[in-house]
């Protein structure tokens, strides 16, 4: 029976000896962390690629990416009046990410 992580350590021992593995992008550089994608069956992963690679994103990706610039729009903000409006749109993107999060599970299993 073939085990498919020797196989590829193979592969990745003889491609780090040609030499093939040097002047990647990003060497030297630590991995990007997605903490997010650990507990992400490789079916979704693939399918969340194959969406980036063609530029689209799921609706769950865009709402995260919009409370992260939220979060550091809040933290620039020294207006008290703009801080609550940040802060209310905020509320209302957690609550449409959550419940993109929970049409997902459900989707899925």
């Amino acid at each position: 029976m073939l085990r498919w992580d020797r196989i590829a350590e193979r592969r990745m021992r003889k491609a780090e000896m040609d030499g093939t593995l040097r002047g990647l992008a990003g060497e030297g550089e630590p991995l990007p962390e997605h903490p997010e994608l650990a507990y992400t069956d490789p079916g979704t992963a693939i399918a969340y690629r194959i969406m980036a690679e063609s530029g689209a994103l799921p609706r769950e990706v865009a709402l995260r990416k919009r409370i992260a610039e939220l979060h550091e729009s809040y933290a620039a903000e020294t207006d008290p009046a703009r801080r609550r409006e940040i802060m209310a749109e905020l509320a209302d993107v957690e609550m449409r990410h959550a419940m993109e999060q929970e049409a997902r599970k459900r989707f899925i299993g």
